[in-house]
């Protein structure tokens, strides 16, 4: 009888042990990801976690633990950070500082730069109809949300802009393909119903790679940037 208990025990082990592994293993990530200054992506997380820990399964274990709750663990700029729920928000805006609201100038020119991009100072203007002044950019820039990618190979070599990761953080975009298209601009009222003829949004895309007509940045722009 003690034979047969013990055996069955035995056989039974491995998928006590399974559980007991992924169950700790959920707790170092959740431990990781709570701990984290922000963001972060899978192939950090598996680099600090035992070799048989399945990332993909712990992540879908922790968010659905987490649905629901005052804080959810949501995918931004393709990585993993916990955050206050949506819908609480409100609670936490007397706790924020308050921060410098960007002009209207500012907000377009970020929207051009996030839907055109790479896209230089000129190209901005023409889309805007007006010259735009060095302060927006410099804005952007400060606040961490656009980038110089190089420079076009054109006269004057002027320097193309795009988004960064910084950006897609700050507004909860998984991608920038996540950005809302004609339909929903129009949904919210973002953009007039009487839209000329064959007026499309374009589709965003910051791939980090330079384009055909981009040439790199100078060296010190570089380290510039690389500072920033």
């Amino acid at each position: 009888m003690n034979e047969r208990a013990d055996r069955d025990m035995s056989e039974e082990r491995p998928e006590i042990v399974h559980k007991t592994a992924s169950a700790e293993y959920a707790r170092m990530l959740e431990a990781l990801l709570f701990a984290a200054a922000g963001p972060m992506d899978e192939e950090t997380l598996a680099a600090r976690l035992p070799d048989d820990a399945d990332i993909p399964a712990l992540i879908a274990l922790i968010e659905a633990d987490y649905r629901g709750r005052g804080v959810n663990l949501v995918r931004v700029a393709g990585k993993w950070v916990f955050r206050t729920a949506d819908d609480l928000a409100f609670l936490m805006r007397r706790e924020a500082a308050e921060e410098r609201r960007l002009s209207r100038a500012a907000l377009e020119t970020l929207a051009i730069i996030a839907y055109h991009q790479p896209v230089t100072r000129a190209e901005i203007e023409e889309i805007r109809g007006v010259s735009i002044s060095r302060g927006s950019l410099d804005i952007l820039m400060e606040a961490g949300w656009i980038r110089m990618r190089g420079r076009r190979r054109s006269p004057g070599r002027p320097v193309t802009y795009g988004t960064t990761e910084a950006f897609l953080v700050h507004f909860g975009l998984d991608a920038i393909g996540d950005l809302p298209g004609l339909d929903e601009l129009k949904g919210a009222g973002l953009l007039d119903t009487g839209l000329p003829p064959g007026f499309r949004v374009p589709v965003p895309d910051d791939d980090r790679g330079l384009r055909d007509d981009e040439d790199p940045l100078d060296i010190d722009e570089a380290e510039r940037e690389a500072d920033a």
